[in-house]
């Protein structure tokens, strides 16, 4: 009788991912039918969101609409939609943690687990316990700087380097009022050195673009020498030919962990839940360390010339503390720089 049990126990267990395949199955015909759906989407470059869009448009048939902003700017359009009424976004990728917690205490997301979770490296799995929201991007903010400009031995070591009077009118950033990543590490540098870090920037005059994006094209351009950027986007531009590097700082590269999440009410649900299936993808991860992001299957290496994330000093605030804190140093930000 024993051996009865183990035997239809193991039998059982060896049709669950049979089981499991074909609820993916399932759900993939049922996502065909729907035939497409749109995507607000800050986490990636556009070349990389738009890459993505099209992988999962090759694995599917299904067409990707593709809206590509900053964190702050999606926010700002997605609630515009619910003021109208509207429900024009299917999957929202956002890099303000913030922006899930208010979305989720509001009930405008939809529960859904990806069956794929399990697959992606432990340190992105459960990240909201109630399961609305899921880590599909990380990158880290870093100093970067232009390599025909300043010497590596040169450059910045950590953070508190960029206030040196010998960077004035040197410096670029992004615009924590755009873009999730900026607003992560400008709420970072505050908890590590206070608001008087800024009140310091502002006396070497950054130039302040929105994205953080923004400060790849200002140092390829020769109109800033270093900055306050993000690893995968320099990196990428690096591969490409231009004269860019990262420097890891030795108070912390600023860890982003940015999720995605699929509205309640969604006009594309089964289309939005696949999508999250396929983010998770192996093929997925290849195209987001192809953009040099950091690929969430352990299957997948880092990108070229990335360090891995074990060999990085990493700081990163809480999502309690991003909820709170980034709509604070925003309208801080604009004191001090009035933009």
């Amino acid at each position: 009788m024993k051996r009865l049990g183990s035997l239809a126990l193991a039998l059982a267990l060896a049709f669950l991912p049979l089981a499991a395949r074909a609820d993916l199955k399932s759900l993939a015909e049922a996502a065909k039918k729907e035939g497409e759906l749109t995507w607000y989407v800050a986490h990636y470059t556009s070349e990389g969101a738009e890459d993505l869009g099209r992988g999962f448009t090759e694995m599917y048939g299904i067409k990707v609409n593709v809206v590509r902003t900053t964190a702050q700017v999606a926010y700002q359009r997605l609630l515009q939609d619910l003021k109208n009424n509207q429900t024009i976004c299917d999957v929202f990728s956002s890099t303000d943690l913030g922006h899930y917690a208010r979305l989720k205490a509001q009930g405008r997301l939809e529960k859904y687990v990806p069956e794929n979770t399990a697959k992606i490296s432990e340190a992105f799995r459960n990240f909201d316990p109630d399961g609305y929201f899921h880590p599909t991007s990380a990158g880290l903010v870093v100093i970067t700087y232009n390599t025909a400009k300043v010497k590596p031995e040169d450059a910045p070591k950590k953070w508190e380097d960029l206030l040196d009077i010998k960077w004035k009118g040197k410096v670029s950033t992004g615009h924590p009022g755009f873009s999730g990543y900026v607003g992560t590490w400008v709420l970072s540098m505050k908890k590590l050195y206070g608001w008087q870090y800024f009140d310091r920037l502002e006396k070497n005059k950054p130039q302040i673009g929105r994205s953080i994006n923004d400060t790849v094209t200002a140092l390829n351009a020769g109109e800033r020498q270093v900055a306050a950027g993000a690893d995968g986007s320099t990196l990428f531009s690096a591969a490409r030919g231009n004269p860019l590097a990262v420097s890891y700082p030795s108070d912390g590269s600023v860890l982003i962990i940015a999720p995605s999440a699929i509205m309640k009410g969604t006009k594309h649900p089964n289309a939005a839940k696949l999508f999250m299936e396929y983010l998770y993808t192996i093929e997925a991860s290849k195209i987001n360390a192809k953009h040099f992001g950091i690929p969430l299957r352990p299957e997948v290496p880092s990108p070229p010339g990335a360090k891995p994330i074990s060999e990085i000093k990493v700081i990163r605030p809480t999502v309690a503390e991003v909820e709170k804190g980034i709509p604070e140093v925003i309208e801080q930000w604009r004191d001090t720089f009035g933009n």
